[in-house]
C-alpha cells in the first residue's frame, strides 16, 4: 500500500453571508480537489477511535485469565521493562496522569502484583516493585502478542508498521501540546496587570 500523499487544500470563501441554501453551503465545504473535507470516513480522529475500541475489546478475552483489565496490561507491562518505577515515572511512560493511576495501581497491589516501597533516593517519593507473582505474570503474557496477531490476522511486519506510524502521531501530539502550552505561558507573562485605581 502506498503511503498517502498529504496535499495543501484550500476552502473557497462564502461569497454571501445569510442567503446560501443548503446546497451552497456543501459546496463550500467541499476543497478545490473535489474532497469533502468533513467526510466522518476522511477524519483521522474517528478511525483512530473506532480502532482503538475494537482492538481494545479484542484484548478483553485474551487478558482475563490473567485477571486484568487492558489499562492494567499497560501498567504491567511499563512495569516488567521499566520497573522499578515512581508513579510520576509511570505515568510519562503510559501517558496516563497519576490520579487516573492511583487506582489501577492499588487493584493491582490488592491482586499480589506489585508493591510500594519508599524510593531509596527520595523518602517522600514511592517505588512501585514487582513482586514475585508479578514477576512470574510476564511468562503468561509471553503469549498475547502472538495471540493478537492471530486474532488480527495481521503478520508482524504490518503491524510494525502501524505502530512506527502511531508512534510518529504521538509524537506530533505530545510536540502540539508543548507549544500549545509555551504559547500560553508566553500570553499569560506578557498580559497586563491593572493598576488599581480608587
Amino acid at each position: 500500500m502506498s503511503t498517502p500523499v498529504v496535499r495543501a487544500r484550500t476552502v473557497r470563501a462564502l461569497t454571501t453571508i445569510g442567503s446560501s441554501s443548503k446546497a451552497d453551503r456543501r459546496e463550500d465545504e467541499v476543497a478545490e480537489d473535489g474532497e469533502d473535507l468533513l467526510a466522518l470516513e476522511a477524519q483521522v480522529c474517528f478511525a483512530l477511535a473506532v480502532a482503538s475500541r475494537r482492538v481494545i475489546a479484542l484484548y478483553r478475552p485474551v487478558l482475563e485469565p490473567l485477571g486484568l483489565t487492558h489499562p492494567q496490561y499497560l501498567v504491567m507491562l511499563a512495569l516488567w521493562q521499566h520497573g522499578p518505577l515512581t508513579l510520576a515515572g509511570l505515568s510519562t511512560l503510559v501517558h496516563q496522569e497519576p490520579p487516573t493511576l492511583s487506582p489501577m495501581v492499588k487493584r493491582l497491589e490488592s491482586l499480589g502484583y506489585l508493591v510500594r516501597e519508599r524510593d531509596p533516593d527520595d523518602d517522600r517519593a514511592l517505588r512501585l516493585v514487582l513482586t514475585e507473582r508479578g514477576r512470574a505474570l510476564r511468562e503468561q503474557a509471553l503469549d498475547i502478542p502472538p495471540t493478537m496477531l492471530a486474532r488480527l490476522g495481521m503478520d508482524a511486519e504490518q503491524l510494525a508498521a502501524l505502530n512506527g506510524v502511531l508512534a510518529d502521531l504521538i509524537r506530533a501530539g505530545d510536540l502540539a501540546d508543548t507549544n500549545q502550552r509555551a504559547r500560553v505561558a508566553h500570553q499569560h507573562r506578557l498580559r497586563p496587570t491593572t493598576a488599581r485605581t480608587r
